[in-house]
C-alpha cells in the first residue's frame, strides 16, 4: 500500500537550520529573540519548526508549541488561550498557563477601553516574560491566523525575549498577508523596528525536489517519474510528498492526491476525518468522539490509523490532535457533500455547546450549519466579549456574523443597538464608510421605535465618521443641530448628558475648521448643562476642546487652564485614551502659536505617558509636532531625525502630514528647493482629502517660501494669496501669520510698495484682531521690508531690529535669522557686514546657505582694504605706515576713511569687519 510520508531529513533548509542553531545558542546565553519563519503554504515551515523544537529539547530548552486556525482571527486572545492550556500541561510551566488562562477570563479592571486592553496586553507578556529565566522555546504556528491581542502580546514579549533566555518562534504564510489581515502591519512594524528577525522559505530546486523524494522513498525515482513530480509540485515540499505517496496515478493536484489516499482508508477512518474536517485544523479529542458517536475504542483505532497514514498527528497531550497541514484539511473538508457539511456542522454545534465551547467558535459551527437564529445568539454574545476586551477588529467580524444569521422580526430596538455596537467597532479599525452606514440605519431605527433620546445620542459618533469620510462642516453641523429637536421636551439628567455630547460634536467641528467663535459657544454651552455625574470621558473631551479653541483664540491662559484639568482628571480617572488627547491637544496647539518651551514641555511629558500607557497613534502625532518646534527652534538634524521616526513608525495620516511638513521646511531652508516642493506637494494633497486647515495652510506656507527662494515671487504670492484666503474665512492667526513676512517679500519682488502695503494691511489686521502673543511679531516684521524697499532705512533699522527681537524672544529661529539678514541691507557697510557674518554663522550651524539678498559689497579703495587688513592684524598707524611705506599721516588718514564709511568708531570693529569679509 502506498502511504504519504515525510522525509527523515530535512532537505534545502541547512541555512535556515543552521540559522535556528545560531539563535538558540544566543538564547541560552540569554540573548533571546522572536524569529519569524515566512513562506507559502505547504512549503515546509511546519517540517523546520519540527527540526528546531527537536533541537531545542536536546540543549535543555523547554518547549511549549501552539497554533492558530482559520478561525482565530475572529476570536479575541484565541492563540493565547491555546497556548495557556499548553503551558497549563507542563509541569514546569503550569502555573504560568493557569494565570494566563485566568486573566483571559477575567472581567474588565478600573478605567477606559484603552486601559483595559494594555493591562490586558502586558499583564500575559509579564506572565510569558516570566518564562525566560530558563531555557524556552515557544513555538507559534500560522500567525496568519492570529487574533490583534495575540500578536500585541506576541510583538511585546518579542522585544523582552533580547534580554532572556526564550526563544519565541513563528510561522506564517507568506501568502496570505492581505491588507485587513492583522499580522500583515504588525509583522512589518516589528521588522521595520528591529524587533523580531524573518527568515523565509523558497521553494526546492529540481535537484533538491529530487533528493527529497529518494528520501521519502529510499531510493531515487525513474528520471522521468521526478521531473513530473517537479513539475507538478513547484518545489513545494507538501505536495512532493502527496504526489510520491498518490495512488493510482500521477493526480493533477494536491487535493487529487489527498483525496487518492483517503480513499484507501478504512470506513470508520475515513469517516472519522470528514467529521474533524469540520473542525477546523486542529481537534478536540472529546468533541470528535461527542459528535461521531462512536465508542472509545472506534475512535482510538480510527485516530491511530490516520496518524500512521499522516493524515493527522497527535499534540503531547493526547487530548488534541492536528491535521498534518492544514491543506490535507481543506482537501477532506472541500469533498464533503452540502448536507452533509451542514449534518456535521450541527453536530459539532450541539456538541460544543455541551462542552461549554466558546460562543465564537459555537457561532461559527451554527453559522455553517445553517442555524441562524443559534449563530445569531451567539455570535452576538462573541462580539460584546470582543469588544470588552478592546479587540475591535474581532469584534468587526463577530457582529458581521451576527447580521449575517439575525433573524427577519429582530426588534428594531435590538438591532438598532447591535449596528451602534458594531458602528463602534467599525470605527476603530477605519472602516469608516460601513460604520456610517450602520449608524444611518441605527437612527432610523431608533426614530421608528419613537426612541429619539437613543437617535440623538448617537448622533456625535456618527457625525465623527462622515467628517473622515469628507462631509463639510454644514453637513455636519447641520446634523448635530437637527439632533438637538429630538430631546428638547427633556430635562433629565440623561437628556443633559446627550445634550452636553452633541454641543461638544458642535464645538469640536468648529474648531476643526477654526470657527472660534461658535465653537467657543458650543463648548462654553456644553460645560453649562454637564451634569456633575455624567460620563467622565464627556467632561475630559469638553474640557480639552475647549481648552484648544481658547488658545487658538489667543486666551492662552484660559485654555491652558482648562487643559491641564482635563489631563489631570483624565489621568486620575484612568481614562488612558482622553488622557493621551488632552496631552496631544495642549502639546499641539502650542506648536503652532509659537509657545515652543511649553510646547516641548507638554509634548515631552505627552509622548512619554503616550508610550507608558501604548497609546502609538497619539506618541507618533506628538513625535511629528515635536519635530515641528525643533524645527522652529532651530535644531534642524534632530528635527529630521524625529519626524522620519515618526513617518517609520507612525501610520496616522496627521501624523504623516505634520511630519512632511517639517521635512520639507528643513530642505527649502538647506536650499534643496526641488525636495522641499515634492515634501510639501505630498502633505497639501494629503491635507485636501481632510479639508482642514491646519492640515493644509503649513504646506501652501512652505511652497510659498521654497518659490521665494527660487526667485518665482508670482507663484510665492499665489502660495500666500491662497494662505489667506482660507484663514480669512474664520478669521485664523495661528497659521496665517507665517504668510505675512513671506507675502510682503513676494510682492515686493513683482509689484511693488503698494501692493505689499495693501497686502500687509489686510493680513496683519487678523493677526492683530486674534492678538496670539507669538504671531504679532510678523507684523513689524514685514513693514521693516517695506520701509527698507522704500529707502527709509532708520525708520527700516529700527522695525527689524524690534522684529529680530521678537522671533529670538519666541525662539523662532526661521524669521529671526532672516530678520538679521534684512538689518544687515538697511546698515552701513562696516555694522552690516557683522550682521551678515553673524547669520551666515546662524544658517551654517543648521547646515543652510544665507537666504534672501545679502547687501551690497563694501566701497573701500584697494588701499583702504589693503590698511584694514593691517587694522585687523593688529598694527598701529605707526606699522601700517612702515609696512606700506607710506607716511603716518597718510596711513592715520586711510584709518579715518575707513571707520567713515564702515560707520565705525574703533579699530577692534574694522577687525571684526575685515574677518568677516573673509
Amino acid at each position: 500500500m502506498n502511504l504519504a510520508l515525510s522525509s527523515p531529513v530535512l532537505v534545502g533548509r541547512e541555512d535556515l537550520l543552521a540559522l535556528a542553531s545560531r539563535r538558540l545558542a544566543a538564547a541560552a546565553d540569554g540573548r533571546g529573540e522572536l524569529l519569524l519563519l515566512a513562506g507559502e503554504a505547504g512549503i515546509g515551515k511546519t517540517r523546520l519548526l519540527g527540526e528546531v523544537v527537536h533541537r531545542a529539547r536536546e540543549l535543555g530548552f523547554t518547549v511549549v508549541t501552539a497554533a492558530a486556525s482559520p478561525g482565530d482571527a475572529v476570536v479575541a486572545a484565541g492563540l493565547l488561550g491555546d497556548l495557556a492550556s499548553e503551558l497549563a500541561r507542563e509541569t514546569g510551566t503550569a502555573s504560568v498557563g493557569e494565570r494566563i488562562a485566568a486573566r483571559l477570563d477575567s472581567g474588565g479592571v478600573d478605567g477606559d477601553s484603552d486601559r483595559q486592553r494594555r493591562l490586558l496586553v502586558s499583564e500575559v507578556a509579564d506572565l510569558l516574560s516570566s518564562l525566560g529565566a530558563d531555557r524556552t522555546l515557544l513555538a507559534l504556528e500560522d500567525l496568519h491566523w492570529a487574533d490583534d491581542v495575540t500578536l500585541d502580546v506576541l510583538g511585546r514579549l518579542g522585544r523582552r525575549t533580547q534580554t532572556s533566555k526564550m526563544l519565541l518562534v513563528g510561522t506564517y504564510r507568506s501568502d496570505e498577508l492581505y491588507p485587513r489581515v492583522p499580522m500583515r502591519s504588525w509583522r512589518t512594524r516589528l521588522l521595520t523596528q528591529r524587533h523580531a528577525e524573518e527568515a523565509k522559505l523558497g521553494r526546492l530546486s529540481r535537484a533538491d525536489t529530487a533528493e527529497l523524494t529518494s528520501a521519502i522513498t529510499g531510493a531515487p525515482l525513474p528520471g522521468p517519474v521526478a521531473d513530473e513530480i517537479y513539475a507538478r509540485s513547484d518545489g513545494i515540499p507538501l505536495h512532493v510528498e502527496e504526489f510520491v505517496a498518490a495512488v493510482g496515478g500521477m493526480p493533477d493536484t494536491l487535493a487529487d492526491a489527498v483525496l487518492g489516499r483517503a480513499e484507501q482508508l478504512s470506513g470508520e477512518a475515513r469517516r472519522l476525518a470528514e467529521v474533524a474536517s469540520v473542525l477546523g485544523r486542529s481537534f478536540d479529542l472529546d468533541l470528535l468522539t461527542a459528535i461521531t458517536g462512536y465508542g472509545p475504542g472506534a475512535v482510538d483505532d480510527g485516530l491511530r490509523e490516520l496518524t500512521e497514514r499522516f493524515f493527522v498527528q497527535p499534540r503531547s497531550d493526547q487530548v488534541r490532535y492536528d491535521f498534518r497541514h492544514a491543506l490535507i484539511r481543506d482537501a477532506l473538508y472541500a469533498d464533503l457533500t452540502p448536507h452533509r457539511r451542514r449534518y456535521l456542522h450541527a453536530r459539532a454545534a450541539a456538541a460544543a455547546v455541551a462542552a461549554g465551547f466558546s460562543p465564537v467558535f459555537v457561532s461559527d459551527q451554527f453559522e455553517r450549519a445553517a442555524m441562524p437564529a443559534e449563530a445569531f445568539e451567539h455570535a452576538s454574545a462573541a462580539a460584546r466579549r470582543a469588544a470588552t476586551m478592546s479587540a475591535h477588529r474581532e469584534g468587526v467580524e463577530l457582529y458581521r456574523r451576527a447580521f449575517r444569521n439575525a433573524p427577519a422580526d429582530l426588534p428594531p430596538a435590538v438591532k438598532a443597538t447591535l449596528l451602534t455596537e458594531m458602528a463602534d467597532e467599525l470605527l476603530a479599525v477605519d472602516h469608516n464608510a460601513e460604520a456610517a452606514d450602520c449608524y444611518a440605519e441605527a437612527y432610523r431605527l431608533h426614530q421608528e421605535v419613537n426612541d429619539p433620546l437613543a437617535a440623538a445620542a448617537l448622533v456625535p459618533d456618527w457625525v465623527a465618521v462622515r467628517h473622515l469620510l469628507g462631509a463639510d462642516l454644514a453637513e455636519r453641523t447641520g446634523a448635530l443641530r437637527g439632533a438637538l429637536p429630538l430631546i428638547a421636551f427633556r430635562d433629565d439628567p440623561q437628556a443633559q448628558e446627550v445634550r452636553a455630547n452633541i454641543h461638544a460634536a458642535l464645538s469640536a467641528a468648529y474648531m476643526l475648521d477654526r470657527r472660534l467663535a461658535e465653537a467657543i459657544e458650543d463648548g462654553q454651552f456644553a460645560q453649562s448643562i454637564a451634569v456633575e455625574d455624567c460620563d467622565r470621558g464627556t467632561r475630559c473631551n469638553i474640557d480639552a476642546t475647549l481648552g484648544s479653541v481658547l488658545l487658538f483664540a489667543g486666551r492662552l491662559d484660559e485654555g491652558l487652564e482648562l487643559l491641564e484639568g482635563s489631563i489631570s482628571r483624565a489621568s486620575g480617572w484612568r481614562l488612558e485614551g482622553q488622557t493621551a488627547r488632552g496631552y496631544r491637544m495642549i502639546g499641539s496647539s502650542m506648536s503652532m502659536l509659537v509657545e515652543y518651551p511649553t510646547a516641548l514641555r507638554w509634548l515631552g511629558e505627552g509622548i512619554a505617558y503616550a508610550e507608558r500607557v501604548e497609546q502609538f497613534s497619539d506618541r507618533h502625532y506628538m513625535a511629528s509636532h515635536l519635530a515641528h518646534v525643533q524645527w522652529a527652534v532651530g535644531d534642524w538634524d534632530r528635527a529630521l531625525a524625529t519626524a522620519d521616526q515618526a513617518l517609520t513608525d507612525g501610520s496616522g495620516i496627521t501624523t504623516r502630514i505634520t511630519a512632511l511638513h517639517v521635512r520639507g521646511f528643513v530642505a527649502f531652508g538647506r536650499g534643496s528647493l526641488p525636495e522641499a516642493t515634492t515634501l510639501l506637494t505630498e502633505a497639501a494633497s494629503l491635507g485636501e482629502g481632510m479639508r482642514e486647515l491646519q492640515r493644509l495652510s503649513p504646506a501652501w506656507w512652505g511652497l510659498a517660501e521654497t518659490a521665494l527662494l527660487s526667485g518665482s515671487f508670482s507663484e510665492a504670492a499665489a502660495w500666500c494669496e491662497k494662505g489667506f484666503e482660507a484663514s480669512a474665512r474664520v478669521r485664523d492667526a495661528a497659521y496665517l501669520f507665517p504668510y505675512l513676512v513671506t507675502g510682503v517679500r513676494a510682492y515686493l519682488g513683482t509689484s511693488g510698495a503698494t501692493t505689499a502695503r495693501e497686502w500687509l494691511t489686510r493680513t496683519s489686521a487678523i493677526v492683530a484682531d486674534r492678538g496670539i502673543p507669538g504671531t504679532l511679531g510678523a507684523i513689524g516684521h514685514g513693514w521693516g521690508l517695506i520701509h527698507l524697499h522704500e529707502g527709509q532705512t532708520a525708520r527700516a533699522r529700527s522695525e527689524l531690529e524690534s522684529a529680530e527681537q521678537f522671533w529670538r524672544g519666541r525662539r523662532r529661529f526661521w524669521e529671526g535669522a532672516a530678520a538679521r539678514v534684512d538689518r544687515a541691507r538697511c546698515s552701513p557697510p562696516g555694522p552690516a557686514a557683522l550682521l551678515l557674518a553673524s547669520a551666515r554663522e546662524e544658517y551654517g550651524a543648521v547646515g543652510a546657505p544665507l537666504p534672501f539678498s545679502p547687501p551690497a559689497p563694501s566701497s573701500l579703495s584697494a588701499r583702504e582694504m589693503e590698511v584694514a587688513r593691517l587694522v585687523a592684524a593688529g598694527m598701529t598707524n605707526r606699522e601700517i605706515a612702515a609696512a606700506l611705506t607710506i607716511a603716518l599721516k597718510t596711513a592715520a588718514a586711510h584709518v579715518e576713511h575707513i571707520r567713515t564709511k564702515l560707520d565705525f568708531s574703533r579699530r577692534s570693529q574694522i577687525a571684526a569687519w575685515v574677518v568677516a569679509q573673509n
